[in-house]
């Protein structure tokens, strides 16, 4: 029967479709792909890649997952296992392009721009994310988008463990300034341990 396959997947729990592809069931791990491909482009663009760039790290990573399916034991969820995935695809990349040292070095000066200055900004958590300085973006981006610890986050940039959480600290100060009062607190208290 034509589209049923798609229908079976469509109805099961991540959990469920993991042990399917495991056992070699590519549509178990389409329908994973389907479900969370979005949410890792995005975690990508927020670390900096761009278009195609995000998009080629993204099938990187579910290639990734795919051949280490029978890995992942569902102690966390498959979006946050294949998120991490990615992120530390992309940080490699980085490293190897060479690009890394330049996004996480001290800026020079802090950025003049008021955050109060444009209204729309202010609801716009991709815009608000681009006006942080890159080492803030990253490490904000890889504790709360790929759900790193800030000990994760700093051995994956091989930064110091207090640098990475000042670079989260100051970028989430940034980003209740700019997304306004009262919706600071869905930022509260996602990655605090180091």
């Amino acid at each position: 029967m034509p589209g049923s396959g798609h229908a079976r997947y469509a109805s099961l729990h991540d959990v469920e479709l993991c042990a399917h592809a495991a056992t070699g069931e590519r549509r178990a791990f389409g329908e994973l792909v389907r479900r969370h491909g979005s949410a890792v482009r995005g975690l990508l663009r927020r670390m900096g890649a761009q278009g195609a760039e995000a998009d080629d790290v993204a099938q990187d990573a579910f290639l990734t997952a795919f051949e280490r399916i029978a890995e992942f034991r569902g102690d966390g969820t498959f979006a946050g296992w294949v998120k991490r995935i990615a992120a530390r695809l992309y940080l490699r990349r980085l490293q190897k392009e060479r690009r890394l040292g330049a996004l996480t070095a001290e800026p020079a000066f802090e950025d003049a721009e008021d955050p109060h200055d444009d209204a729309e900004a202010r609801i716009d958590l991709d815009g608000a994310l681009n006006a942080l300085a890159p080492a803030e973006k990253l490490c904000v981006a890889l504790c709360f988008g790929a759900g790193l610890s800030h000990s994760d986050a700093a051995e994956a940039l091989n930064l110091p463990l207090g640098t990475v959480k000042s670079h989260v600290k100051r970028g989430l100060e940034k980003l209740r300034a700019r997304l306004g009062p009262g919706n600071g607190a869905v930022l509260e208290g996602r990655r605090g341990n180091g």
